[in-house]
């Protein structure tokens, strides 16, 4: 029970939304390793200076926004000296408008209003908007893929199948069990898993990606009412999260997003 009579301290203040600035911060970069160590570096400035965390912002406003000042003095989240998967993604993000990633991510995944985003980015709403704008259209112009979904239920499994068909990209099936899940990926190679965490004979999403990812290197993108319980900071922990109930925009932003670090052949740029 919380003492309502003790003064506030930073914790409280930031301590609830450290789970979305690691949601954020994969999405960004990626991977797990990437966007933790963005939330660790951004709360060893807090530490360092508190004057950098603007409490009269909100606690989720102002720690978002110690982020995007290192993350911007970081410079690009994909090292010029990558290969494999990461240097795929290096080759679209070039070919963004910079800042556009980080404005969807922060309004149609995290919530932020669009003055927030300004507060956050250190820009100005209406330019919040523009970037918004700018990465929907180039982010579903830009990589189109083929994506796999593990859902049990049929009308989330119909909606998500029809969002992704709409963004351009080929779904190769829907899975409603663990084992189905691992035959399909393995008969017919995904570029993106969409994946539920609980499913149709009480058999585990996270499990069946597991499986699946001893073979294929793919990103995933799963889907849950409890996503804070996804992002404890231990390992192995997912790079992409939705939270249920979602939104159309949250899921082409996710996979718009995930896409970028899909490294598969049959992608197409």
């Amino acid at each position: 029970m919380t003492d309502l009579s003790r003064p506030r301290t930073m914790s409280d203040l930031i301590g609830p939304f450290l789970p979305y600035l690691r949601r954020y911060g994969r999405a960004l970069t990626g991977s797990q390793d990437g966007g933790d160590a963005h939330a660790a570096a951004t709360l060893e400035a807090i530490l360092a200076d508190p004057g950098c965390f603007d409490q009269s912002q909100g606690g989720k406003v102002g720690l978002f926004k110690v982020f995007h000042s290192i993350w911007a003095s970081a410079g690009a989240p994909v090292p010029e000296e990558a290969t494999g998967l990461h240097a795929r993604a290096q080759m679209h993000l070039a070919r963004l408008t910079p800042n556009t990633r980080e404005a969807l991510l922060l309004h149609t995944v995290e919530g932020f209003g669009l003055d927030e985003i300004g507060v956050i980015m250190g820009i100005s709403g209406d330019e919040a908007q523009t970037l918004v704008d700018l990465a929907r259209a180039e982010m579903q112009q830009s990589v189109q893929g083929r994506v796999m979904i593990i859902e049990d239920e049929a009308i989330i499994a119909m909606d998500l199948e029809g969002i992704v068909a709409l963004m351009g990209h080929d779904v190769t099936g829907i899975a409603r069990t663990r084992d189905t899940a691992v035959e399909m990926a393995a008969r017919d190679r995904p570029d993106l898993i969409l994946a539920d965490i609980q499913l149709a004979d009480n058999s585990s999403g996270i499990d069946a990606v597991n499986r699946i990812l001893q073979d294929i290197d793919v990103p995933v993108i799963f889907i849950t009412a409890f996503p804070e319980r996804l992002l404890t900071g231990e390992r192995p922990e997912p790079a992409f999260l939705i939270a249920k109930p979602y939104m159309p925009d949250q899921v082409i932003s996710a996979v718009s997003q995930a896409m970028f670090f899909a490294s598969t052949e049959t992608l197409k740029a």
